[in-house]
């Protein structure tokens, strides 16, 4: 465990990494991948008991922990296998935990030296995830798209992209009704008649309040290059605000 917890944490060197796994009988170049189970709660123990039940029986997969929260499998997985049989594999550890978590994943590796940039890669996209894609339970860091890019910006250059929208003044949060509205529309491939139709209002409503929020923030929405600036835009500000909190 002390050897797995290092080794994730990137505190040994190359040489130590090697020998350390001769002694531990330990593989040095089988594929793994690093699974992270973000718990709900601090030190949820059922989960942890659950999780190295499932694995009791595979020696070559090392469950281990170094915070309250997240629970770490470094997983070995079969030469055939691919990211699609990854995914399968965090379905059911969501399934099997028992509890409310979240699972993230980084990319194969084929070397252990390597399994830190896993660990790192499934560490960022669980925050990825939770910054712009909360109703998202598993994260894989090969699938995380444009939260990516805005994960890896400055926020000065944030800043500078907000007001180059917005002018200097910002809009406002949004109220419910407008931000379920905007979620629908967006959903929906800017379709506004599928849009009335799922959100239960005329046509003429949802016209109404699409043409309110050009107002507001001088983008229309229905326009795709728009409609592609304002999305970006809400994923900056998710971002910054989740900044802040970290500060």
């Amino acid at each position: 465990n002390n050897f797995i917890q290092n080794l994730l944490l990137d505190n040994l060197l190359l040489v130590d990494i090697y020998n350390r796994a001769k002694k531990l009988r330990i593989d040095t170049e089988a594929r793994r991948v690093v699974f992270i189970v973000e718990t709900k709660y601090e030190k949820d123990n059922s989960a942890m008991e659950t999780i190295k039940s499932l694995y009791a029986s595979k020696p070559k997969d090392y469950i281990t922990a170094i915070d309250e929260k997240n629970i770490i499998i470094v997983k070995e997985i079969k030469e055939a296998d691919t990211y699609e049989e990854l995914d399968h594999v965090a379905k059911m550890l969501n399934v099997e935990a028992m509890s409310q978590v979240r699972v993230s994943y980084g990319n194969i590796i084929h070397e252990i030296k390597d399994v830190s940039r896993s660990y790192k890669e499934a560490k960022m996209a669980l925050e990825v995830g939770k910054i712009f894609y909360a109703d998202k339970i598993i994260v894989p860091y090969n699938n995380l798209g444009i939260g990516r890019l805005i994960y890896q910006l400055p926020i000065p250059l944030c800043q500078m992209f907000m007001k180059e929208v917005f002018g200097e003044q910002l809009p406002d949060t949004f109220d419910e009704e407008t931000l379920t509205t905007i979620n629908k529309f967006f959903e929906n491939n800017l379709n506004v008649s599928e849009t009335s139709r799922q959100l239960y209002v005329h046509r003429n409503t949802l016209v109404y309040r699409l043409e309110k929020l050009q107002k507001s923030t001088g983008l229309d929405i229905r326009v795709f290059d728009d409609a592609l600036t304002f999305k970006i835009a809400m994923m900056v500000v998710s971002y910054m605000k989740y900044m802040e909190t970290q500060d």
